[in-house]
């Protein structure tokens, strides 16, 4: 377990998920990690869920923008780097190969968020923390445990990410020949960068894969389908990284299971 009071820049620090059903996305992650919530009004009249893990909070569940609803789109899962200075970043993308999507924008006296993309695609978040610096805790069953980015182009995502940041950079052959590398901050590992495997691009597109810790993988799947979950990929054990699966909740937001 990690108890977190701040974040360095280039760490992870933030999840929250855009979906078109919040209180049935409540109910969904309640059966899967236990979470209890706090429900919120936004400005436009809706309300989202802050999800807590006993004190501590976790993560958002949030209604989508209008854009991601005109488009019907399914639910998603974004991943958050802590960043010192969000104006500062944003003016850093337009001198490097990713692309500003979104921002910089002042949220109340919590932060300032920026979206961006890295080449390759991605949608990726920044925080500069105001009042509000990020997850509470991580590395434990009920909060964020990993996060990767599959994309097509991983060794341009992997240098982006290193100017934009300045992570150091660990990287392991996988048996197809490919790379799967990891960023750095402090000497820690922080997140993954990996090309989208071939035998998954029916079930994974490209984007960042979050994964949430549980104490038993099988368990937690078994309440996720009965939450009315789907099983994308079955649990199955992964050298040096253990036990996972890959699953959709009911409103198409993916994530996966890493046991811890």
């Amino acid at each position: 377990m990690t108890m977190r009071k701040g974040f360095a820049e280039g760490e992870l620090c933030w999840t929250d998920l855009q979906t078109p059903d919040v209180e049935t996305a409540k109910a969904f992650y309640a059966e899967v990690f236990g979470w209890r919530y706090e429900d919120l009004p936004t400005p436009d009249g809706r309300s989202y869920a802050k999800a807590f893990l006993g004190d501590d909070l976790v993560t958002v569940l949030a209604p989508q923008n209008p854009r991601q609803e005109a488009a019907a789109e399914p639910g998603r899962w974004n991943v958050y780097f802590a960043v010192d200075d969000a104006r500062d970043l944003a003016t850093e993308l337009a001198h490097s190969p990713g692309h500003l999507e979104f921002g910089p924008e002042e949220i109340g006296d919590t932060g300032v968020m920026v979206f961006f993309a890295p080449p390759g695609g991605g949608t990726t978040g920044a925080w500069q923390a105001g009042s509000h610096i990020g997850a509470g805790r991580s590395q434990e069953a009920g909060t964020l445990a990993w996060a990767e980015l599959l994309t097509p182009e991983p060794q341009a995502a992997v240098g982006f990410f290193q100017q934009l940041f300045g992570h150091d950079v660990t990287e392991y052959p996988q048996d197809d020949g490919g790379t799967y590398t990891t960023l750095m901050v402090g000497g820690a590992e922080v997140a993954g960068i990996a090309r989208v495997p071939g035998d998954a691009q029916d079930t994974l597109e490209p984007g960042w894969q979050v994964y949430f810790g549980v104490s038993n993988v099988a368990v937690a799947v078994q309440a996720a389908v009965a939450a009315g979950g789907v099983v994308l990929i079955e649990p199955d054990e992964i050298e040096e990284a253990g036990t996972i699966a890959t699953l959709r909740d009911p409103q198409g937001g993916v994530f996966s299971l890493l046991e811890v």
